[in-house]
């Protein structure tokens, strides 16, 4: 008799129980998940730029009709600023204008010291040294570029006979290679460039 009621009593608990839990765990849509965009998206930039350089030519003409070749390569010094774009995806693309002066040009009788105002729209691919970052992602990258514009070159030549300066305009084209830091806001750049013009004056 007492089995007979410990049953009873327990199938009873057991229907009460039943709702209790229903009503303790609704049963709720599962929730909505917004899209994730890990892309890195573009921006503009502002770039001023210090730089060492040399120039070379392989020869000089003169107005004679005489070609003699080029003994001493010229140094100097220029700087120069930007506006670029970055995409965010590695490529980028700026506008420079850059004032460079080289002095010391020669064909061991006459010396030639160049000012010229290089003007370029280039183009630059960055990646990432070994996961390091790079790419506007942070971190040590490099970068492969190529530019194309104009030069205005102003020149003077001494030598044993008097010749006037001269003003010229000139076609330019540059070759970049470099390596950058990114710290976020601010990215150091050393690099190479390489400024090709078929002729000064």
């Amino acid at each position: 008799m007492r089995k007979l009621f410990a049953m009873v009593v327990m199938g009873l608990l057991a229907l009460t129980a039943v709702p209790a839990i229903s009503a303790d765990l609704p049963q709720y849509p599962p929730p909505e998940v917004p899209p994730v965009d890990y892309g890195l998206g573009g921006s503009f930039y502002l770039r001023g730029t210090v730089d060492l350089n040399m120039m070379w030519s392989k020869n000089a003409d003169y107005n004679c009709g005489c070609t003699v070749d080029i003994t001493d390569m010229a140094h100097g010094y220029s700087f120069g600023a930007g506006i670029g774009y970055e995409t965010g995806g590695g490529f980028r693309t700026d506008a420079t204008l850059d004032v460079i002066t080289n002095n010391g040009l020669s064909d061991g009788t006459y010396t030639m010291d160049m000012r010229t105002t290089l003007g370029l729209l280039n183009v630059y691919y960055d990646f990432g040294l070994d996961g390091m970052g790079g790419s506007a992602a942070g971190g040590w990258g490099a970068y492969v570029g190529a530019g194309l514009g104009g030069a205005y070159n102003q020149t003077s030549v001494s030598g044993p006979v008097a010749t006037p300066d001269g003003n010229t305009f000139a076609p330019a084209g540059a070759l970049m290679a470099g390596v950058t830091y990114d710290m976020g806001n601010v990215v150091t750049d050393i690099g190479y460039r390489m400024v090709y013009m078929p002729q000064i004056t």
